[in-house]
């Protein structure tokens, strides 16, 4: 072998080794969802593929339970502990549930974000909400009474009791249902996030309340099938579906008119978002602390509060003028 040729394999070894080295440093964040198969954390996923290829040096790994669990995600946590990742960002089944496992995960130097739905202070950096609950929880019930100019009774179909986001939204709903004196919450029920249990207790709400005229989900797996209950109930005119739902899943809805209209982020950014936060942090070029600002990317920056809380952007409103234009997205 010439002195050339055994120069070139040298430099080529070198080359091969300094890839390889760059490959197995790329940052690994795990995105972990409340439960896979649900449209609104896909869509979060396509965000934080996003921001990875962006960012150049990241790894996304989308994972959760089966159903929506606090135990599944402990699960499936623990295993990501195990397998050392630099950053956890979770939208949380239990905000308190989760508290000691993700401890174990910040012991062990792995950077943890709460997105979507939120962890106790303690089990987690900080904490990125789509929106501001006031906002939303005034969105909610806003939408149901724009739609009954003479009042009425409307009742919720949230996801699990201990939903930390839908449990917030509610209780803000709640605080400013006296601007709207008209409009009169009956119930609140659960369907667990889950499409069938979801579908029979929209069926029970308008057997349980014969003058229901609207049936609020701030879930999008409960507004589809509130909207869906109330087309096989006949009651498309007397009973309007609203709340947070996805534009792909509730095209139909509102273009039958079972739905009027209805709210939500564009998951695509949260998603986006979360991970630009979770580098950041992971990578010590920003820290979460109260009054702390962290860059999002194309989102701009998120500005923290006194409880470690950022908030993404407003909700915004889909009806029969622009569904159409967002269903082909998420």
């Amino acid at each position: 072998m010439s002195i050339l040729t055994k120069a070139l394999t040298t430099a080529a070894m070198a080359t091969a080794l300094i890839a390889g080295s760059a490959q197995a440093e790329d940052m690994r964040i795990a995105l972990v969802v409340k439960a896979l198969g649900i449209g609104f954390f896909e869509a979060a996923n396509k965000g934080a593929q996003e921001a990875a290829e962006e960012l150049g040096d990241v790894e996304i790994i989308y994972t959760g339970p089966t159903d929506t669990t606090a135990e599944g995600q402990i699960e499936v946590i623990n295993s990501l502990i195990a397998q050392k990742v630099d950053a956890i960002a979770v939208s949380a089944n239990d905000t308190d549930a989760l508290v000691p496992t993700l401890k174990k995960a910040m012991q062990r130097g792995i950077t943890v974000i709460s997105w979507d739905s939120g962890v106790a202070a303690e089990g987690r950096q900080m904490h990125l909400s789509p929106s501001s609950a006031p906002l939303i929880g005034n969105m909610i019930i806003k939408l149901a009474a724009d739609n009954l100019p003479e009042g009425g009774e409307v009742a919720v179909l949230s996801a699990t009791t201990t939903s930390t986001n839908q449990n917030t939204w509610i209780e803000e709903m709640n605080k400013v249902a006296g601007n709207y004196p008209d409009v009169k919450v009956v119930g609140t029920v659960y369907g667990d996030d889950l499409a069938d249990k979801s579908y029979r207790e929209a069926q029970g709400l308008m057997q349980t309340y014969p003058d229901l005229k609207a049936i609020i989900a701030p879930t999008s797996v409960g507004i589809v099938a509130a909207a869906q209950a109330v087309t096989d109930a006949g009651k498309i005119g007397e009973v309007n579906v609203t709340g947070l739902g996805l534009p792909s899943e509730m095209a139909g809805h509102v273009k039958s008119g079972a739905s009027k209209s209805f709210a939500i982020w564009n998951p695509i950014d949260l998603g986006y978002s979360a991970t630009m936060i979770a580098y950041h942090l992971a990578k010590g070029d920003a820290t979460a602390e109260p009054g702390a600002t962290i860059p999002m990317g194309r989102m701009g920056e998120a500005t923290l509060d006194d409880n470690t809380e950022a908030a993404m952007a407003d909700p915004f409103v889909y009806d029969e003028s622009n569904v159409d234009e967002f269903s082909s997205i998420f």
